[in-house]
């Protein structure tokens, strides 16, 4: 009787499961909360000023803009449009204040375009932080641009000449509005920072948005002196709202319903371009 021997068969190893460090990263972090949201979000906007206070060219565009263009828009277009100079300012600053915030806010999508290319934001995808605090954080800190800007131009306005007729109460209604409806608009260009491939990119879609809506509008020129389709357009030019508003509250120290439509649509904005500017951010961790 032989016994035949066979040689036992080799158990291949099992190869082990591919893990996304990322996801493993992800079961990890704690859940935030809302306290924690806006502790994260306030630290972050601490960041942005201690940026600001290192990079003092970031305030040329909030120094200079509204100092420059109140004078020369008042001494170029003053004798032309009101006849003189002084009759002209009433009807200039409100503008002048629109166009500096707004302009102010476009680079509010420029600088965090820069800063993902940087890789900046690369940082925070291993902190167990809220999503939205590091784009809502410079946001906040823009509110010391927005109310310099707008501060700066009432300035200028009283040093050559203008008297508000709503008086203080007036005047800082006015400033607080035009902070306000820029802070909202600048989640439109956070957005745009999110999704451009470019900070030059981010500023040249900017501008060409801006623009046009800036002096298409009753900021520097009367609406009613406009062609019919220009001054239809400009009825329903959300810049012509903010302007119109911030006249009524600083030349006449009233709340009209120029006040509850630039509200409004800063809400409107917000509620649009806020979560488009969260999911898209998402997309660069």
């Amino acid at each position: 009787m032989s016994t035949v021997l066979t040689e036992p068969t080799a158990v291949r190893p099992r190869p082990a499961p591919v893990t996304d460090p990322a996801v493993i990263v992800a079961r990890t972090r704690a859940r935030v909360g809302l306290g924690d949201t806006l502790s994260q979000t306030f630290a972050m906007a601490w960041r942005a000023l201690k940026k600001m206070r290192r990079n003092p060219e970031q305030f040329f565009d909030v120094a200079l803009q509204p100092l420059l263009f109140t004078a020369m828009f008042a001494y170029v277009f003053g004798g032309a449009i009101s006849g003189d100079v002084h009759s002209y300012l009433p009807l200039l600053i409100p503008g002048i204040v629109a166009q500096t915030v707004l302009t102010t806010c476009m680079a509010t999508g420029t600088q965090l375009r820069e800063d993902l290319d940087k890789g900046v934001f690369d940082r925070f995808r291993s902190l167990p932080m809220s999503r939205i605090a590091p784009l809502a954080g410079p946001m906040i800190a823009d509110l010391v641009r927005y109310l310099i800007a707008a501060s700066l131009t009432y300035l200028m306005g009283v040093a050559l000449g203008y008297r508000p007729g709503g008086g203080v109460l007036g005047v800082l209604g006015a400033i607080v509005l035009a902070v306000l409806t820029g802070w909202a608009i600048a989640w439109a260009f956070t957005w745009i920072g999110t999704v451009a491939r470019s900070a030059r990119s981010v500023q040249g879609i900017s501008m060409m948005i801006l623009f046009p809506l800036t002096f298409l509008s009753n900021a520097f020129v009367p609406a009613k002196t406009l062609p019919g389709w220009l001054e239809a357009f400009t009825k329903v030019n959300p810049v012509s709202h903010l302007v119109s508003a911030t006249r009524d509250l600083a030349n006449n120290g009233v709340l009209t319903w120029q006040v509850g439509w630039t509200l409004l649509i800063g809400l409107v904005m917000v509620v649009i371009f806020m979560p488009l500017s969260v999911v898209s951010y998402k997309r660069h961790l």
